[in-house]
Parts: C-alpha cells; structure tokens; sequence
C-alpha cells in the first residue's frame, strides 16, 4: 500500500509500505475512502513538535471493512465505518463515563498512520461505528468530519457547557473552532460569538450559527467580548487553538462561574495560579472522547441535519498530499481532504 511518512519539518512523502495485518483478535483491517490533515499535523510540519525518526502521519479516516479478528463482534467486511483517532474498549468506567479518550486499555487509534490507503483499527468493537448503510458519497466529507474535528468541537462545547439561554464564544477559527461554533448552535446556544480574522472563515462560521464576529486578538479580544456582553463575559467559552495567548484568552473572556472547554493540542501554555484563582471559571478539556458522540454525530449527518464537511475547502488525492500540509500551513485553506 501506499501511506505518508513525515521525516522532517516541511518534508512528508507518499512511500510504499507493507499492508497492515491483523496483530490481535481485537483489531480490525479498513480500506480508507478518505483522510484528511489536521490542525495537529502542522506542529511537526513547523517542526514545533520534534521529530525524532520517520514516522507514519494521519488520524483521521473512514473507510470499508476489509478484515476483522477473531473477537471483533460489532462490525464486518463490508461495513462502512467512522473511527475515533483513539482507540477504546467502550466498556470499562472510564469509557462508560463519557471519556473514551482515557480509556484504561486505549492506544493511539491509527498506529499505521490514517493518511495511507489501509489502515489497522485496534479495539475495532470499541472504536469504529458503521454507518447504518452505504454513504451517499455526498455525506463522506461529513462523516469523515466527525472522526475527529467535529467530535473534537461537539466535545468543546459540551465541556464549556453551551445551551440554551447561554452566550459562547469560540477562540480560533481553523476547523476546530469552527465546528464548535456548529455544535453550539445544535445545543441550542442562544449567542455565538466566533473570533476570527479571516474573511472566508467569518462567513463559514456564521453559516454555522455565529451571531457576532470579534476581530481582535489578546487583551483586546476580551475586551470587545466584555463589551458584547454588557461587561460580564460569554457563560461558556471554547478553546480551540492551543497556545498560551489563546487560553489566557477564553479563560478571561468567561465570565465568573463561567466554564471554558479546552481543546486546543496545547503547546507551551502555562496558567499562573493566580489568574485561575481570579477567574474563578470552571475548566474541562483534552483530547476529545470523540467515540462518545459518534453515534449521535452520525445520525445527525446521515438525516442531512447538520454538514461539517463543509469545513474541507481543498481536496487532493493521496500522492498529493504535500501540497494539503502546504495550503494548511499557508492558510490558503481551511482543512484538506485526502482521496487514497
């Protein structure tokens, strides 16, 4: 098969490989109809994020069955399914509360790397959710959406407590943030507040549900959103960006006893105590238990009630997929879309 390898900053290549296998009873073999970059995949491409040897690059994917072990019962050959980038057993405690993230047995989901064209899915039963029919090839780029970005914005929103009645505002607006902005709407947030810079960002995220746009950045930034609020601050605030700045900026955008959901890779952020002291906001983030809103998610797209496909702005096929790093690195797009 073939399948991206990232060997340095600014350098991931297409190589052949050898076809994944099955290793354990519990794993399970996908053919990948789509993968995309992520937001995450341009730490090392900047070489933010140290690279120590070649690896396999992508998490992202949803594809058809091709093999099944021994002990995997909820899907079969043939299935189309959508997988979390973490792998769980969906049924110790920890998955049962609603945080399939920290699973006690998770791994890494996509151990071989998702922007290739097969994939090995461990904790297959756990991970992967079937599509209750063959897509319609319109609804991929949606359902491949809530493999990651928009469980990972859903998550956010659900951990800064969006709903009814409540203001949410939204610090970054890559593809993250924007499907946060979606998921808040679907929660029934009654004012969403998106910060962005980017015009064509601005009209996405107002597509999405946003009621105010907010240009500025930092302390400015929290300034306008006091202002919009009547000087009190959003009840719910979502992070979605991972930096210092950005946090220190949903943290005082909140209002006291606000909630801020953090789901930003965060990347040398820092919180003096005191300032957590001051706020006196509640925090819940993370890697995101996309598993436990799969089901939902899924049927949300499949009823053509909600597309976050929308969100992938420049397609390519898998030997080009330099050029997706390039055009997210550059801005000149919003999110990739790989076709193996």
């Amino acid at each position: 098969m073939r399948g991206t390898i990232i060997h340095g900053p600014g350098d991931v290549r297409v190589e052949d490989r050898e076809d994944p296998t099955i290793q354990k009873p519990t794993d399970a073999i996908i053919r990948v109809t789509a993968a995309c970059v992520c937001g995450s995949d341009m730490w090392p491409w900047r070489g933010i994020d140290e690279i120590q040897d070649p690896r396999p690059m992508g998490h992202e994917y949803v594809g058809v069955v091709e093999q099944i072990g021994d002990d995997v019962r909820n899907v079969s050959v043939g299935d189309f399914v959508v997988g979390s980038f973490m792998a769980s057993d969906n049924t110790c405690e920890i998955c049962e509360s609603g945080f399939q993230s920290r699973c006690i047995q998770g791994e890494f989901a996509t151990p071989g790397g998702a922007q290739s064209e097969l994939l090995r899915v461990p904790l297959a039963d756990g991970t992967l959710v079937a599509t209750p029919g063959q897509p319609d090839p319109k609804l991929i780029p949606s359902l491949l959406a809530a493999s990651d970005v928009l469980g990972t914005g859903w998550f956010g929103a659900v951990a800064a407590q969006a709903g009814p009645g409540k203001t949410v505002a939204v610090v970054g607006d890559g593809a993250v943030g924007l499907l946060a902005v979606l998921a808040a709407k679907e929660l029934g947030a009654e004012r969403i507040i998106a910060m962005s810079r980017h015009e064509s960002r601005q009209k996405l995220a107002r597509e999405f549900g946003a009621t105010d746009i907010v240009e500025e950045r930092g302390e400015d930034g929290v300034a306008k959103i006091k202002e919009l609020t009547d000087g009190y601050g959003a009840h719910s605030v979502v992070e979605a960006v991972g930096t210092q700045e950005s946090m220190l900026q949903a943290i005082h955008s909140a209002r006291p006893g606000g909630h801020v959901g953090f789901v930003g890779v965060s990347h040398d952020v820092s919180l003096p105590g005191e300032t957590l002291f001051a706020a006196e906001v509640s925090l819940l983030g993370g890697p995101a238990p996309v598993r436990r809103f799969l089901p939902e998610l899924i049927q949300l797209i499949w009823d053509r009630k909600i597309d976050p496909g929308r969100v992938f702005d420049l397609e390519l096929p898998l030997g080009e997929i330099a050029e997706g790093y390039k055009a997210m690195d550059e801005r000149r797009a919003i999110k990739a879309l790989i076709r193996p």
